[in-house]
């Protein structure tokens, strides 16, 4: 994998994306001649156009990407892919048709962009035969030798198994005398030299995946592993790396500590997040007041109560706020007490199911965010009643709140339910991987994935 930006991707989606990036000014440069040989003009050099033709590529792809075309699934189904990619170029070439309407010459024709949208979805599906071709037969996916046999050895077969994996596991080496999980596992004296073992099966990672580390580590094999040109990792690392979350049955406090995270280096980083909320959480509040004040009128004809509710929550620092939503429950959807949302919940109104799954109740927070209590991205804010018992429950689940809560954030987009505390959990570890590793790309492919939540309804509740 690439980290840019404090974010790993995936190499075979890097190469991806670059030939998507290609193969979309290829499909806009062709639908222009195509166009004006039709109307028998002159085509021009090619740098007279070339803004229009960015502009065509850069709105595609974010297009492209918001809608999850390069998820999991992407090189492995091609329906979940061309139907995507039928979404994503209509959507890129409607945002064009809009801009082009607003500021005339800023987009290209209206007819070329109508051709760029057929020739781009043909070559962009070409594209993913191939690569997914190619991927096929690992081409893409690193080699990595696991230094242990036991549970957390286990573990990374079983993830290294997935089809959307990007690692290969190429054996294993049994260290230390130990619970033998892996029966393939090799012995380590049965390795006579190690560098040659490593070289001999093309090892580009090694893992540390020892149940007990005290007094245990084979200091002597990782140096030469490591002198030897071959990275190494550690457990809890590795699987960060590779499932975007902090895996909470390994990690421990020095871990935390010690690992690359929680950079202090951030306050301009974090001012200009301050002011992209302030910009967006104005001009949202502006256009979407109408479509609030209709759906507050639908969720007072379609239910007695208020078309709002208040309710207290949990955010940075742990100081608590009230948040301001559409009433999507029965008034009376907590006589028994607090409890978590739960799918199909019968205490949800028949307009709050609509607004649920489109996240229209969601828009009023954006006030919210207006006034520094919450922003666009972060963890989910919680109330306090819940937090007070997951925080007994749940190690390192104050630390979340060292973030701004969000509206969206890397928990809602990865892991959509949070019914119990096994849920909590596993969105536990993804928030922490946020407040871990945040960057402004973060928080760019977070927005953009949001819209795919949104379309496919995807953790809609």
């Amino acid at each position: 994998m690439i980290r840019l930006f404090k974010h790993y991707i995936p190499h075979a989606v890097l190469l991806l994306w670059l030939l998507d990036l290609a193969l979309l000014l290829a499909a806009g440069e062709a639908a222009w001649r195509l166009r004006t040989i039709q109307i028998d003009v002159d085509s021009g050099p090619i740098g007279s156009r070339f803004g229009v033709m960015a502009l065509f590529v850069g709105c595609v792809n974010l297009a492209m990407i918001a809608v999850g075309v390069y998820g999991a699934d992407a090189l492995r189904s091609m329906r979940y892919a061309g139907a995507r990619l039928l979404v994503a170029v209509s959507l890129g070439v409607l945002a064009l048709s809009f801009l082009d309407f607003v500021m005339p010459g800023t987009a290209p024709w209206r007819s070329v962009l109508l051709y760029a949208m057929f020739l781009a979805i043909v070559a962009l599906v070409i594209n993913r035969l191939v690569m997914g071709a190619l991927l096929g037969n690992h081409a893409f996916r690193r080699r990595v030798l696991v230094l242990g046999a036991g549970k957390r050895a286990e573990r990374l077969r079983e993830l290294g198994r997935k089809p959307e994996s990007g690692f290969a596991i190429v054996g294993f080496l049994k260290m230390t005398d130990g619970e033998k999980i892996v029966d393939e596992a090799i012995p380590r004296e049965a390795i006579h030299d190690l560098i040659q073992f490593v070289q001999n099966l093309g090892v580009s990672e090694v893992v540390l995946a020892l149940e007990e580390r005290r007094n245990a580590l084979p200091l002597k094999d990782l140096l030469r592993i490591k002198t030897a040109g071959v990275h190494v990792n550690d457990f809890s690392t590795f699987v960060e790396r590779e499932t975007g979350r902090v895996d909470l049955d390994t990690v421990n406090p020095s871990w935390l500590i010690f690992s690359d995270g929680f950079s202090s280096g951030r306050a301009l980083s974090s001012a200009a997040k301050r002011v992209f909320d302030i910009a967006a959480s104005s001009l949202l509040l502006l256009l979407t007041f109408p479509l609030i004040g209709l759906f507050a009128l639908l969720v007072k004809i379609d239910s007695r109560g208020p078309a709002f509710y208040r309710q207290s929550r949990v955010g940075l620092f742990g100081q608590h706020f009230d948040v301001i939503k559409l009433r999507s429950m029965r008034t009376d959807a907590e006589k028994d007490g607090a409890q978590f949302a739960q799918a199909a919940d019968p205490r949800v109104t028949r307009i709050g199911k609509f607004i649920r799954k489109v996240r229209i109740d969601e828009l009023p927070q954006t006030w919210s965010v207006l006034k520094g209590e919450m922003s666009f991205v972060g963890p989910r804010p919680e109330r306090p009643n819940f937090v007070a018992e997951l925080e007994e429950q749940l190690p390192y689940y104050a630390e979340r709140h060292m973030v701004k809560p969000g509206i969206t954030g890397w928990a809602q987009i990865n892991y959509p339910y949070g019914a119990n505390l096994e849920d909590s959990r596993h969105k536990l570890e993804y928030d922490l991987y946020y407040a871990k590793n945040y960057t402004p790309f973060l928080d760019l492919l977070i927005l953009l994935q949001t819209l795919r939540v949104v379309l496919w309804s995807e953790g809609a509740r």
